[in-house]
């Protein structure tokens, strides 16, 4: 039965590595977009480990034929999403107090090529989100907790999933 097997449990772990930062990625965009949460600094920190994730995850699928099968790209998958979880951790922290946050503000001037001036009213016109501000919780955890959480047990998962070994293979 495949979904016994490693092969089996190799595609579930390509699968998570591909779904679980898409919708935490998805989570994030829409409470800012639709739900008006404007993220700090650190938010974003959290958000590229998870673009590299998906990438490599993608790689792993699309490029299956490799010897491995793509399992060393699931494992760089896991990682950056083990990343992301470490990040959030530090950001939890931050919000709790227990470790000191960043020292920069996360509102940046435009790049277009305007006076001081103009530079200075879109600094201003920003909002300054700092990084140890809870802005939403669900369950008494922050969004940086819950990333955190699904982020580092997603990551042990998919590299539990993808240790795994075809039972046939290991009895030849």
């Amino acid at each position: 039965m495949p979904s016994e097997t490693g092969a089996g449990a190799l595609g579930a772990a390509k699968a998570l590595a591909l779904l679980i930062p898409a919708a935490l990625l998805a989570g994030a965009y829409g409470s800012q977009y639709l739900g008006g949460l404007a993220p700090c600094e650190m938010c974003y920190w959290q958000r590229w480990p998870h673009w590299a994730a998906i990438a490599l995850a993608m790689g792993a699928i699309l490029l299956s034929a490799l010897p491995d099968r793509g399992r060393s790209l699931v494992w760089l998958a896991a990682l950056a999403i083990l990343v992301s979880g470490g990040i959030g951790v530090y950001h939890a922290g931050v919000e709790a107090g227990i470790f000191e946050g960043i020292t920069g503000c996360s509102s940046a001037a435009s790049s277009g090529s305007g006076s001081a001036e103009d530079m200075l009213k879109s600094v201003m016109g920003r909002p300054m989100i700092r990084c140890d501000d809870i802005q939403f919780q669900f369950l008494g955890i922050s969004m940086a907790g819950w990333n955190a959480i699904i982020s580092i047990s997603g990551a042990l998962l998919i590299l539990w999933l993808s240790l795994k070994r075809p039972r046939d293979l290991a009895r030849a």
